[in-house]
């Protein structure tokens, strides 16, 4: 399986981006899917994460209300549109699959593949 994430960029703080992540392989149909994030001198973290069937999703506090994860199986891609940036919202950001099908509050070993990041900046 291959991840590639896209659509990172600077924004002012208020603003919005709508990250995607393509995937190629079968796995991306049978998985649940998380995008994870990584600040500067700071350890990778979950953000949310979306069930098989897309019927559920899972977020972190810092992002809830804020970001909305969603997917497109005929695709293969899920999205992490994120508003009301904040200057703390800024990392790089990392799609990744996990061989699990219900959406949960994901850690880093619970993932099976991972996407090169995109880089996420909002100013203040």
């Amino acid at each position: 399986v291959q991840l590639q994430a896209s659509g990172g960029g600077l924004v002012q703080a208020g603003g919005s981006l709508r990250l995607s992540c393509v995937a190629s392989g079968r796995t991306f149909k049978s998985s649940a899917m998380g995008w994870f994030r990584q600040a500067p001198g700071k350890e990778r973290e979950f953000v949310a994460s979306i069930s098989r069937s897309g019927g559920t999703t899972q977020y972190a506090d810092s992002v809830k209300g804020r970001f909305t994860v969603s997917r497109d199986d005929a695709k293969n891609t899920v999205y992490l549109s994120m508003n009301s940036l904040k200057p703390e919202d800024t990392a790089v950001y990392y799609c990744a699959t996990s061989p699990y099908l219900s959406a949960r509050y994901f850690s880093n070993n619970d993932m099976d593949y991972w996407g090169k990041g995109t880089q996420v900046t909002v100013s203040s």
